[in-house]
């Protein structure tokens, strides 16, 4: 692997190790400070809240100074402050704030390395996923060492595994270097006539579908799994046997493009999804049910990311790179996640957590719809 492969490869290990432990564990952190489960659906669903602004404002500032690396530095540096002030909070609006604050810097981190990562690659994305794959072993080894660690030292001990993470995710950005950004042709769509297209709109749409419905495991798995009796090894465990199953995918994906397209990959994703979350929800108390379930992460996760940012190479290449990682992230990860966070604490607290999984399913189910209309708008030809 070239140098600076390598230094995005590295940064994406450190940065989703630190996300990854704190999704993970953050509800079982909050719950033993005494939140409530709404005020945990709440702060849990910050994370996908500010991915609604912290993308888009950091990337802005990331094309007008032209500094994208730098922007990296920065918000590296500023969530590593930003994290250190919830040794101090005890309230649930102190820990709002600090969510807040912290969520407004990380979010940018992923869309930023990405779009410098695409645009190194320039065009050719046969190696994507073998760099991407890195973040989710970044996860894999975090979080079933954060299960460990958690057990023994206790769930207080997640703020200094957590800033330790962060540290090394400061460390990495350090080596990644700018990539020129491209020049755009006189002729090219602007960023509002691409997402004017019906076709772009409900891609969109599909994908917020997707992490809503994906909700129900980013934020209640852990607890749903503790509740049902399970140890925190045990669910650091599952979470990584999940992460391993997107490696393996993110390794072989280019095979599967080449034979299969992006169309059928997405779509064959959304299937695979909605079975996740009814079995998900029907068998807590099988192990084998919950391992299979987590085995199709490499369906419902990994092959439809990398499915979508294929889709996306159509409308946002070249001078749109950023502008449109930014969006998704934005809008799937935001917009999506927020909607989905607060549904399925509703569905938590209303119906109980068996049927959250089922309300997730109906939402994939949903998300499915929406992306076969937007290959059907794209013709025959369309991310074939």
């Amino acid at each position: 692997m070239a140098q600076q492969p390598r230094n995005f490869a590295v940064f994406l290990f450190t940065y989703y190790a630190y996300a990854g432990t704190f999704a993970t564990f953050a509800s079982l952190f909050f719950a033993a400070r005494g939140m409530s489960v709404p005020q945990i659906g709440i702060l849990v669903s910050l994370i996908p809240v500010m991915r609604m602004f912290g993308p888009n404002l950091w990337g802005w500032v990331a094309d007008h100074t032209r500094q994208r690396a730098r922007v990296l530095r920065l918000t590296a540096c500023a969530a590593l402050a930003a994290f250190a002030a919830i040794f101090f909070a005890h309230t649930f609006v102190q820990f709002f704030v600090v969510m807040l604050l912290v969520n407004l810097f990380t979010s940018a981190q992923s869309p930023l390395a990405e779009a410098l990562m695409l645009s190194e690659m320039r065009g050719d994305l046969s190696n994507y996923g073998k760099v991407r794959l890195w973040g989710s072993i970044g996860f894999i080894v975090a979080v079933t060492a954060g299960g460990y660690f958690l057990e023994w030292f206790g769930v207080g001990a997640l703020l200094w595994f957590c800033v330790a993470l962060l540290v090394t995710v400061l460390a990495a950005s350090l080596r990644i270097r700018d990539v020129p950004h491209p020049v755009a042709p006189h002729d090219a769509p602007g960023l509002w006539h691409v997402l004017a297209k019906p076709e772009v709109a409900a891609f969109f749409l599909s994908a917020a579908l997707m992490v809503a419905a994906h909700m129900a495991l980013y934020a209640f798995y852990s607890l749903y799994l503790e509740r049902s009796g399970y140890s925190k090894p045990v669910i650091g465990a599952m979470w990584a046997l999940g992460v391993v199953a997107e490696v393996v995918f993110f390794y072989f994906q280019a095979r599967v493009f080449i034979r299969f397209g992006a169309r059928r990959v997405m779509l064959f994703a959304f299937a695979l999804t909605v079975l996740r979350f009814v079995i998900t929800g029907a068998g807590p108390g099988l192990v084998w049910v919950l391992v299979l379930a987590q085995l199709m992460h490499a369906a419902t996760f990994a092959a439809h990311h990398s499915a979508s940012v294929l889709t996306m190479q159509r409308w946002f290449a070249g001078p749109l790179q950023a502008s449109g990682q930014a969006l998704y992230m934005s809008l799937a990860y935001g917009v999506g996640g927020t909607f989905g966070g607060l549904l399925m604490t509703f569905f938590w607290e209303k119906i109980g957590p068996e049927q959250m999984f089922y309300g997730a399913a109906a939402i994939a189910a949903a998300g499915a719809a929406a992306a076969w209309y937007s290959f059907q708008r794209q013709g025959p030809d369309g991310a074939a």
